[in-house]
């Protein structure tokens, strides 16, 4: 027993190889294939929900008690994270006069920590609220947050260092998700760099019924990176970047044209001192002071310092040196049908809970159909694991389940309700043969119904509904999100819907994405006058007049095209539809 339990601590600490891109199955790994260290460690987070929101894998999967048991723990353990990051997110830190730039032999030696500005902003009243906050009301957490840190950030800081980036931005998952993996937030942003779907999938990551990148460290780290550097290369400050990461980089662009620049009175002295803060990250302080970005925003990066000073010093602020974790090794198998991640862990010879951790972006615990997936598995078990899976019938992938009878429930109503035939279920269950089942008797379902029903709902919510002008909501979808798809503004989405400030979305719900009128809706239409057109992908450092220019396209045609308002700047990796 105590050996299991060694090998599923362990297990939790495990970090994730890299999978290939999306679409593209990686090679099967031959026997002599040396494994490679992950480069990013999965953290000891709650697994992802099912589609059912349930904490415990839907009836997909086949369920062991204790399982059910690390299942269950570290559901409450991502509750408490949720519980602490939305009182996070709620906090308002006093107003009051600036407090004085701290200077001396100790600024000193904490500009030879960082690289950001800390000096000049350490004693700022938002920076020192959230000092206490940390330290204070969020002290639990915080300190499972630093103990999770060390599996991640080392890797995290090198990958910004290699794209230009300052390190000390490995520390903003500490304060968007405590380095959870699986963290979603009221407003449905998900993973450890919390994106919404819509950046998600500008970035390339996948998200649908059966995947969502957002969960998976690896991806989503180098996504989070890519838009980072485009913030960073469009505002030049990394605390602007930062502040653009959470509030969007229209709104901080819209507030520093509203804002009076920066007078340079400094003299030459003045301008060659290391100590004056640099006038990108003077510009974000500036701006906080303003009603023309939320909340929220101005807090972002007095969050993110506090938490820097703390995790660079966690023994100054009352909490435990943080010790270095090692890096350990997973595998990568390749999986070419749908398959129970309770399949795989069993070839694997692991748990279900120590397979899922590892693979959190598969949130139904299966693999999807019809495509090749990725899974990553204990280090030292990929080749024979791949072996197993390659020679495993389909009527194998998928576990059978548990249905428990209710009253009134024959067996033929159960048959319908899970698509299989009457004769099927009998043959499946020999002790109803005979007999029907009586209230609270386990019923045995084919793993392959729940498999067909499944790709069945996924039908009906992505058939069209023949107007053209309505939308079928589905899960992790937003009004943000959909308005980027449909090129319409949330506001006129939530007016055609009723929709308060406040309202949510609810799976299943119908919106009107277009005005009421002829079938043919407003998208359809621009995408008809403009089927000649190209699609440009931008560049760093490209705009939209340079882009006219280059098309031999007037600037007004190309904003019409993509529904640009002016004063939106373009992001690199944005598709642009250029009009013929």
């Amino acid at each position: 027993m105590r050996l299991r339990l060694a090998i599923v601590s362990a297990l939790l600490l495990a970090s994730c190889a890299a999978p290939r891109p999306a679409g593209a199955p990686a090679p099967v790994p031959a026997p002599e294939t040396p494994r490679a260290a992950s480069p990013l460690p999965q953290a000891q987070v709650a697994p992802v929900k099912p589609a059912a929101d349930s904490s415990i894998p839907s009836a997909s999967v086949a369920v062991a008690p204790a399982d059910s048991i690390a299942l269950a723990k570290q559901a409450r353990d991502s509750a408490l994270d949720a519980a602490i990051l939305e009182r996070l997110a709620a906090a308002k830190p006093p107003e009051g006069p600036e407090a004085p730039v701290e200077s001396g032999p100790e600024a000193v030696s904490l500009r030879s920590m960082f690289d950001i500005d800390v000096v000049n902003w350490a004693d700022h009243n938002r920076v020192k609220y959230y000092l206490d906050f940390f330290a204070g009301p969020a002290r639990e957490r915080m300190l499972i947050w630093l103990q999770r840190m060390p599996r991640y950030e080392p890797t995290i800081r090198a990958q910004l260092i290699a794209r230009g980036l300052p390190g000390d931005l490995a520390y903003l998952p500490l304060i968007e998700s405590g380095y959870s993996a699986t963290a979603v937030s009221r407003s449905r942003a998900v993973g450890m760099w919390q994106f919404m779907r819509g950046t998600g999938k500008w970035y390339g990551l996948k998200i649908d019924s059966w995947v969502d990148e957002r969960r998976d460290v690896v991806k989503a780290t180098d996504a989070a990176i890519r838009y980072l550097a485009d913030l960073t290369t469009q505002f030049g400050s990394p605390y602007l970047a930062a502040a653009a990461y959470n509030g969007g980089p229209g709104r901080i662009q819209r507030g520093l044209a509203r804002i009076d620049p920066l007078e340079d009175e400094a003299d030459d002295s003045t301008a060659a001192d290391n100590d004056a803060p640099q006038a990108g990250d003077a510009a974000f302080f500036q701006l906080a002071d303003t009603r023309y970005i939320k909340r929220e925003t101005k807090d972002y990066v007095p969050k993110l310092i506090a938490a820097a000073l703390i995790a660079k010093q966690p023994q100054r602020y009352g909490f435990p040196a943080v010790t270095p974790t090692s890096v350990r090794e997973l595998d990568s198998v390749v999986v070419a049908e749908a398959t129970g991640l309770d399949v795989v862990a069993r070839l694997a010879g692991t748990s279900l809970a120590d397979l899922w951790a590892a693979n959190p972006s598969y949130i139904r615990a299966v693999t999807p159909p019809k495509r090749h997936a990725v899974v990553r598995v204990p280090g030292g078990t990929g080749a024979g694991t791949q072996l197993a899976l390659d020679a495993l019938p389909g009527s194998e992938r998928l576990t059978s389940f548990a249905h428990h009878v209710r009253r009134g429930e024959t067996l033929a109503r159960i048959a319908k309700r899970y698509g299989v035939t009457l004769g099927a279920l009998r043959g499946f269950n020999t002790e109803f043969a005979a007999r029907s089942p009586r209230p609270g008797q386990v019923v045995r379902i084919p793993g392959q119904a729940r498999l067909a029903g499944w790709i069945g709902e996924d039908r009906r919510i992505s058939e069209p509904t023949g107007s053209g002008s309505t939308h079928r909501v589905r899960r992790g979808e937003t009004l943000g999100g959909l308005a980027l798809r449909y090129r319409v503004s949330v506001a006129k989405l939530r007016a055609w819907n009723h929709l308060g400030s406040g309202s949510m979305l609810r799976v299943g719900q119908m919106l009107r994405v277009a005005p009421g009128g002829p079938a043919r809706s407003t998208r359809t239409a621009r995408v008809a006058t403009t089927s000649a057109a190209k699609v440009h992908i931008v560049r760093a450092g490209e705009t939209l007049t340079s882009l006219a220019r280059r098309y031999k396209v007037s600037l007004q045609a190309l904003r019409s095209a993509n529904s640009i308002p002016p004063g939106r700047p373009l992001l690199a990796g944005q598709r642009l539809t250029i009009p013929s």
